[in-house]
């Protein structure tokens, strides 16, 4: 295995690729190097004034904070953000993907809208907070007597809470969201019914999810408020009779070939490391563009931890009003940061910089390796459902559980997580894939992880390879292969609705 790795020609600092000792010598490096420097961190290939940029990707990840000497480590301590301006040169480098005329299928779903589930669960869905109990008690009480045991085509009960529902205005952008992301899970595909349970006098009213439109097509939707049927124990009754009646319906379906076109994929990236923008992201990019040829959907998301490398996907963008949907969401984010007290900056975590990452424009350049080679179709706000094929982008926070949150809820039924740090959690509805960005991780994780892309360095696997299995897990897993967060009973806490604006 090479001791570094250079990643463009126009790149001035290489990548180690195992620790390396003060005074190692290194290709690409003309000088020994000035102190020992951890895998995944950067080293000086030439020296570098202060105040110049700091190339990676063959791209600025940010400006010397001082005078960096050839064979030095190159970090927090002595790179910064900088100025940093970008040329968005809308929808200039579009490359459409030659579709691939072969149909693959897989075993799902298929529900009256006309989308595919790649599992059948059941959801309790809360409005609010003060109904989460209610639900969580209700799927108790259905496992204690065994009432799915007549409904062998269901996979399960999942009650969905979560933090909010009220102490919020009734007519902002908070409100908005919310409402969009239970609605996107009222009729998500993976869910083969639903059970809607509020408190009563909740700003999240049931009437305003459920009156006059059909959240469901196939009607296998129930909703109570606990006020108006008197009480805990009378609605954990009443929610037992009503599941019934759900799980019968959604017991009628059961897996069917569908074309792979249905799958969707959310992807996401968390605890990144020095290795996820050279091994994880790209093959997930790969495996993105194949999924993309076969006339699939996959998603990028978390717009805080893609700045800095917006203008490499508005290039890829269909049109010019794609790309500046994707700006308009960027300078909202830079607006929230400043109205809020944040700053775009904050990323990468103490994580990521213990991994090898030090600016945003480098965590960013990284992330969006994800989304490989493909145009840009359209851009949509936190859980909008997705209504176009191809690669898409959703606005969301880089946080991990938020961010997939808006993910599912605009209709994804396959989640692809890279991680190098390590991440524990799953996703119910929908699978979670976790996929290691280096070998040692994946040793020490390897009950959690499902795919190991360290290979792509220890062992010289190429990144198309790596794509083409991961595209392969795909079909498997959109067919009923438990993923390892599946197998440990992850998904029972990560909802975690975008609570924007003011708490009251």
């Amino acid at each position: 295995m090479p001791q570094v790795i250079c990643l463009h020609d126009d790149d001035n600092i290489v990548i180690a690729l195992a620790d390396l000792k003060a005074g190692t010598t290194v290709p690409g490096v003309a000088v020994p190097l000035v102190q020992s420097v951890q895998q995944g961190h950067k080293i000086a290939r030439r020296p570098i004034a202060a105040g110049h940029k700091v190339i990676r990707y063959g791209q600025t990840i940010g400006q010397a904070k001082q005078d960096i000497a050839a064979g030095e480590h190159v970090h927090v301590q002595n790179l910064g953000m900088g100025e940093h301006a970008q040329d968005y040169a809308f929808a200039s480098e579009v490359r459409e993907l030659p579709p691939i005329k072969e149909e693959r299928t897989f075993l799902g779903y298929p529900r009256a809208d006309g989308r595919v589930g790649t599992r059948n669960y059941i959801g309790i869905l809360t409005s609010v907070n003060c109904s989460g109990s209610v639900a969580k008690f209700i799927a108790e009480a259905a496992d204690k007597t065994g009432l799915l045991d007549a409904y062998p085509n269901v996979d399960g009960i999942v009650p969905i809470t979560h933090g909010t529902g009220c102490g919020m205005s009734g007519e902002n952008e908070g409100y908005d969201a919310l409402f969009r992301t239970l609605s996107g899970y009222a009729c998500h595909p993976n869910f083969g019914g639903i059970l809607l349970i509020g408190l009563g006098c909740e700003v999240m009213q049931l009437s305003a999810l459920v009156d006059g439109r059909p959240i469901r097509a196939d009607g296998a939707l129930r909703y109570m408020t606990i006020q108006q049927e008197g009480g805990t124990r009378k609605t954990i009754e009443k929610g037992l009779e009503q599941l019934h009646g759900v799980a019968a319906l959604a017991n009628e379906v059961a897996r069917a070939p569908a074309p792979v076109s249905k799958i969707t994929v959310g992807m996401q990236c968390g605890g990144s490391d020095g290795y996820s923008g050279i091994t994880a992201n790209p093959a997930l990019g790969a495996a993105s563009d194949l999924l993309v040829r076969h006339g699939g959907t996959t998603i990028l998301s978390e717009t805080s931890e893609i700045y800095g490398a917006e203008h490499l996907l508005t290039r890829r963008a269909v049109s010019a009003a794609v790309g500046q949907k994707l700006i308009d969401r960027v300078h909202w984010w830079e607006d929230y940061c400043a109205r809020n007290g944040g700053e775009m900056d904050n990323n990468p975590s103490p994580g990521n910089k213990r991994g090898g990452l030090t600016t945003i424009l480098e965590k960013s350049l990284g992330a969006v390796a994800k989304s490989g080679s493909a145009p840009l179709s359209d851009v949509y706000k936190f859980a909008e459902k997705i209504t176009t094929s191809g690669f898409v982008f959703m606005d969301s926070p880089g946080f991990d559980p938020c961010s997939v949150t808006g993910q599912v809820a605009s209709g994804a039924n396959l989640i692809a997580f890279t991680t190098g740090r390590g991440s524990v959690s799953g996703y119910m509805p929908t699978p979670g894939i976790k996929i290691a960005t280096n070998s040692e991780m994946y040793a020490r994780l390897s009950d959690d992880m499902d795919m190991n892309c360290g290979d792509i360095v220890t062992d010289g696997v190429s990144i198309e390879e790596k794509g083409r299995d991961l595209f392969e897990l795909f079909i498997r897993v959109a067919s009923g292969e438990k993923t390892k967060s599946e197998e440990l009973g992850y998904g029972g806490v990560e909802f975690v609705p975008w609570q924007i604006g003011a708490v009251m």
